[in-house]
């Protein structure tokens, strides 16, 4: 299966770069580029790719406002953003996953480190680590939050109580293989309980359920030590 991505950058250079090195890969191609957030959401309604690999700073409309408009479009459902980011822009990126990326990943990313996160992505998981992942998501889950963007407890009723384990780790930024030893569960099972949560809560993928557990008080953020 190809994995179909539509670029969406103001700099045409760097969609060149990124065109040339993913039309490279026998299971990735290109299908539209976007020079800003308009015709990223434009191009996405035509082309339907997999995922959007998304720039924040753009003129015109930007990649923050691009990314709330796919995430909230129901016909859009099976594409997936990944938010191009500096960590200067840790805010947008916060808000980016609140409104339903899959991820993000830094402009200085490696090769190797972008086709991972791109096939990452495509396969339904989230781009939520590692390196500065687990700092940037406690910044941003610290940051005040309107209570229009809190979910009810109650919204975790139909969870079993190990499904609520599992949650609150991966919230912690632990991978799969990391909760399955802190469990003594094997990272299949831990995968199972990922997916039944998902299905449950309604979360498009693992970062949205990452949100859905500090929104709804089942893991608290704890400041950053110094």
């Amino acid at each position: 299966m190809t994995i179909r991505v539509l670029l969406a950058d103001d700099q045409a250079l760097l969609r060149a770069t990124f065109r040339i090195l993913i039309d490279s890969c026998a299971d990735m191609e290109v299908v539209a580029e976007a020079s800003d957030g308009a015709e990223a959401v434009e191009l996405t309604r035509v082309h339907h790719p997999d995922i959007v690999l998304m720039d924040i700073r753009m003129p015109g409309t930007d990649g923050l406002t691009a990314t709330a408009t796919l995430c909230a479009d129901p016909e859009l459902s099976a594409t997936r953003v990944l938010i191009l980011t500096t960590f200067e822009t840790e805010d947008y990126v916060a808000q980016a996953l609140r409104a339903g990326a899959s991820g993000f990943l830094g402009k200085d990313v490696t090769a190797d480190t972008l086709l991972a996160g791109l096939r990452t992505v495509a396969s339904g998981e989230a781009l939520l680590s590692p390196g500065a992942t687990r700092s940037l998501i406690t910044r941003f889950l610290l940051s005040p939050v309107p209570d229009t963007h809190l979910a009810p407890p109650e919204r975790l009723a139909d969870l079993t109580v190990r499904e609520r384990e599992v949650m609150a780790l991966a919230a912690e930024g632990r991978s799969n293989t990391e909760i399955a030893e802190d469990l003594t569960l094997s990272p299949l099972t831990v995968r199972t309980h990922i997916h039944r949560a998902m299905t449950k809560l309604n979360a498009r993928d693992r970062a949205q359920l990452v949100v859905i557990a500090y929104q709804t008080g089942l893991v608290r953020a704890v400041p950053p030590t110094a």
